[in-house]
């Protein structure tokens, strides 16, 4: 049996409902985090609205015209965590606009190095949990999850899951159905979900057994001082 207890994920909700109690987003990222919990990860849950977050891309925005902003002590908790799990509704096909948000506050700290020169967020593992009564799953998760691996994030096999109604307006993930709840019997769901919790836990474990990436070839700070991992101008050849 493979050892998680060093291991800590956070969750992030970019509900637009400002309690995370009524977030339908939210009982299906607890669904992930349970089995998480169950194999002695260390959970975080972060509901976006319970804070003040400015959009902007820079890592503290009362430096730049606001009057508060909560992200530097959000930050830490971000930073320390081995996996991030992005949960959103959809809108239009899309993510919510607290969505972008956090991905802007996100990029805010791409030019954070770890002790080997590459992004802070190297070694660290992202996945994304999406509802709705709409069609977008899917690219919901390209989005968020080419965010984050742009940002240094990896991301594993499988590293969504969501559930959606009918098209049109509908019930959300866990309303009330006559004694029911919906979504909760989704079979699919209910498989994504599993397999992205753990997919996310064995990359998680892989990657920090390892120590993260080898420096050889991504290092920001050797490439500044003129070191070119062997990239050479094509046009050099000419």
């Amino acid at each position: 049996m493979t050892e998680f207890s060093d291991l800590s994920a956070i969750f992030i909700n970019t509900s637009l409902k400002k309690q995370a109690e009524e977030s339908h987003t939210k009982l299906l990222m607890t669904a992930s985090a349970d089995i998480m919990a169950g194999q002695g990860v260390a959970v975080t849950h972060l509901h976006m609205l319970d804070h003040r977050l400015p959009p902007g891309i820079y890592p503290d925005m009362t430096e730049h015209g606001w009057d508060r902003d909560d992200w530097p002590g959000l930050w830490q908790q971000v930073s320390a965590a081995d996996i991030l799990v992005i949960g959103t509704p959809i809108w239009l096909g899309e993510e919510s606009s607290v969505c972008r948000v956090l991905i802007e506050r996100l990029y805010a700290m791409s030019g954070e190095l770890n002790d080997k020169g590459q992004s802070v967020f190297y070694g660290k593992v992202g996945g994304t949990v999406v509802t709705g009564n709409e069609d977008g799953i899917k690219h919901v998760a390209m989005t968020t999850g080419f965010a984050l691996s742009h940002l240094g994030y990896t991301i594993p096999p499988q590293a969504d899951c969501g559930w959606i109604g009918e098209a049109g307006p509908g019930p959300s993930y866990g309303d009330d159905l006559d004694g029911a709840r919906a979504g909760f019997d989704n079979e699919f769901t209910q498989r994504n979900t599993t397999i992205m919790t753990w997919n996310l836990m064995h990359l998680a474990r892989l990657l920090k057994s390892a120590g993260g990436y080898p420096r050889q070839g991504n290092d920001r700070n050797a490439w500044a001082n003129g070191e070119r991992f062997g990239f050479k101008n094509p046009g050099a050849r000419l």
